[in-house]
């Protein structure tokens, strides 16, 4: 859990405002939920490793002894927008599409890009089964990401009915799955040898993970071998295709392609699902998929649902490694320093932030009457590239200097020309 000075505030902020730019463009509107939840709404629905990440919250007053908790901090915003459809199902139209850009809170040890606090960008589109709806979000998230300037990223699809298949023809017994999937979504991280060794460690055939590596490393030449006879899965694997072939005529075009490792960790997945990768980094920008059930479970009868999850904490880490933001999100924070000459000239100096800042510009104002040269030197110190300076001369005659620090040059005018002439030296 961090503090953000202002350069990493301004950062957040541009990256935010782009994505909020692309989701709105594609037609997902705005919400918010709370931090807390209760405990037992996100309880079982993250797998087991997402159960142990949960930051529980102690029942508090009388019954704080108990050491129990009744409450918990938001783990992710899909379980949160799930409970909000069930709730308030007769106000929201029959395909709801929302966006979410919210914090969120894991328990997990910190790491590059990994953090205890972050914010999550969602979106999740509900109410139909079609795939133009999975095409819909990769096409957003691609948009956001080629507008922010990456062009090396990749989609990893894949599907949650074939993985089932994958481990069912592998040899994989049923109630080993899960145990499975936990081990699987580790192997861009720990590699194969990696892998190996959890099922290994969970009682898992090695020669199940040798049949399922085989279809990773070469997934056009083995996987339909591997299916062959199982009815479910071949049908999912088709359905790839289908999202693969819609998404050519969208911003995901060439960028998604069909990886049969991918198995994502969170339990209420039930179709495609989807990850960001870029080269440089271990883990995704984002990820998400088909999760048909989840409403379900508080509502008491399915909605279809699918969605994407932006990680903005890694998206952030890339790009300032790679040095890709604008530089104008450095700039100072004002295009004006107001000077006071002495104390007799306060209320004149800040009249004319006033009239400055009414006039468009970022005007800050220098709020001791120190020498000018101390004043003149905080501001360059602060980048600021304009100086107003109202002397004694200045006011008895209704005029303001105005200084550009950057090229040394200095101009008197008129009081009520001032805004007009600061705005000319900062476009020079």
């Amino acid at each position: 859990m961090r503090d953000f000075l202002p350069e990493d505030v301004r950062r957040r902020e541009h990256v935010v405002a782009v994505i909020r730019r692309v989701y709105e463009r594609h037609g997902f509107e705005p919400l918010e939920t709370p931090a807390v939840e209760n405990i037992e709404t996100l309880l079982g629905k993250y797998g087991e490793e997402g159960n142990k990440l949960i930051f529980k919250i102690l029942k508090r007053g009388e019954q704080e002894a108990s050491g129990q908790a009744d409450l918990a901090l938001r783990y992710d915003l899909t379980v949160p927008l799930a409970r909000v459809v069930a709730a308030y199902q007769a106000k929201l139209p029959k395909f709801f599409k929302r966006y979410q850009i919210q914090p969120v809170w894991r328990a997990d040890r910190p790491a590059r890009g990994r953090f205890r606090e972050f914010y999550q960008c969602d979106i999740d589109a509900l109410g139909s089964t079609s795939p133009v709806v999975d095409v819909e979000v990769l096409s957003a998230v691609s948009e956001v990401l080629t507008e922010l300037g990456f062009t090396d990223f990749a989609v990893r699809l894949n599907h949650r009915v074939l993985l089932t298949a994958m481990l069912e023809s592998a040899g994989v017994a049923p109630e080993q799955h899960g145990e499975a999937l936990v081990a699987l979504d580790k192997l861009d991280k720990i590699g194969a040898e990696g892998v190996a060794g959890e099922f290994g460690a969970r009682g898992i055939s090695a020669a199940a993970f040798e049949r399922l590596q085989k279809v990773f490393d070469a997934p056009e030449a083995n996987l339909r071998s591997l299916l062959a006879g199982h009815t479910a899965g071949t049908s999912a694997l088709d359905e790839l295709a289908i999202i693969m072939g819609l998404a050519e005529s969208t911003a995901a075009a060439g960028r998604i392609r069909l990886d049969p490792s991918l198995a994502r960790g969170l339990s209420y997945y039930t179709g495609a699902i989807m990850e960001i990768q870029v080269p440089d980094l271990a883990g995704s920008l984002g990820g998400g998929g088909r999760y048909d059930n989840l409403v379900g479970m508080f509502l008491g009868r399915d909605v279809p649902a699918c969605g994407f999850s932006l990680g903005l904490e890694r998206i952030l880490v890339v790009m300032g490694e790679r040095e890709m933001f604008p530089k104008g999100l450095d700039a100072a924070a004002a295009e004006v320093l107001v000077t006071i000459w002495n104390e007799d000239a306060r209320a004149d100096a800040l009249a004319l932030a006033g009239d400055l800042r009414h006039a468009g510009l970022r005007v800050d104002i220098y709020p001791d009457a120190d020498k000018i040269g101390k004043q003149l030197k905080y501001a360059s110190s602060r980048q600021v590239p304009v100086v107003a300076v109202i002397g004694d001369e200045e006011r008895a005659s209704g005029k303001v200097s105005l200084k550009d620090l950057r090229s040394g040059a200095q101009q008197t005018v008129p009081r009520a020309e001032a805004a007009d002439a600061a705005g000319r030296i900062l476009k020079a």
